[in-house]
């Protein structure tokens, strides 16, 4: 391993151009993916935001005893669907009309709204069989009136939210091949070089193994400085974005990780192949 890692040093050392291009090739195919992953993210968390405000609302008939609104309104609570569930009697109905409605305020003026229980539902349980589900019982009580969760908007909302994750789950796999060949493109153009240098020790008797070691902690070593760049750069553009145009969310630690361990995969995986295709020839 020590040897390995002294001729990974020297090989950078000998042709240092040829090394820093090779990290700038896997920097920018790691940053072209990254970019791509940071839209999705984004896009995933615009959803989750709107889905949030997922809720439904049961318009309670007019004189229904207070005591029974009530009692129902902790029973909906305890639904393992329901998040919270809340009584909005008829003036905390106009006045919330008044204060978001405030250009129509003159047609509220002595109207009259009905009370209702506004429901909103649990991450995870905001599907549109589960929405319809929790609405179905909520028609069930004897007082409700009417109920509206938006059943079309919630629909599409959904069907948005699934064409997104195929889409970014076919074009996240386009990208991540592609990644791979240029780097593996590159790590062979590094093997072409020391083509001499390989034959030499394949005469004198070292193994496959021992050629190909010195390979696969360069390649390593490139797809992990690739992968701080193409952070780096990914950085610098989420920083850009969300100053002058709209607001982003960036990788969290853990996503971070796993895309430069991504890049020293990548790295080994083109290395091993490249040094095993000239190894065969050899």
């Amino acid at each position: 391993m020590r040897i390995a890692l002294r001729d990974a040093l020297l090989t950078a050392r000998r042709s240092p151009l040829l090394s820093v291009l090779g990290v700038i090739t896997i920097a920018f195919s790691l940053f072209a993916f990254g970019v791509f992953g940071l839209v999705a993210l984004n896009l995933e968390t615009a959803l989750e935001q709107v889905e949030e405000r997922v809720e439904i609302r049961a318009f309670v008939t007019e004189g229904t005893d207070a005591a029974s609104v009530a009692a129902a309104v902790a029973r909906i609570a305890s639904y393992p669907e329901v998040a919270a569930a809340t009584l909005v009697t008829e003036t905390q109905a106009l006045e919330k009309a008044r204060r978001e409605l405030t250009e129509f305020a003159d047609i509220f003026e002595g109207a009259f709204l009905p009370a209702s229980i506004e429901v909103r539902l649990r991450p995870g349980a905001r599907s549109p069989e589960t929405v319809a589900a929790v609405a179905r019982r909520l028609r069930s009580l004897t007082f409700v009136d009417d109920v509206r969760y938006g059943a079309e908007w919630l629909d599409k909302l959904y069907r948005i939210r699934t064409i997104a994750r195929l889409a970014g789950l076919a074009l996240g796999s386009l990208f991540a091949v592609v990644a791979a060949i240029i780097i593996s493109a590159t790590i062979r153009t590094a093997v072409l070089a020391r083509e001499r240098e390989i034959a030499i020790m394949r005469l004198v008797g070292a193994t496959d193994g021992f050629i190909r070691l010195p390979f696969l902690i360069e390649g390593a070593t490139k797809g992990l400085l690739g992968g701080v760049v193409a952070l780096a750069l990914t950085w610098g553009a989420n920083g850009l974005i969300d100053r002058y145009l709209i607001r982003t969310v960036f990788f969290d630690v853990r996503t971070m990780l796993l895309g430069l361990l991504f890049g020293v995969a990548i790295g080994l995986a083109g290395s091993a192949v490249s040094v095993g295709r000239h190894l065969r020839r050899v």
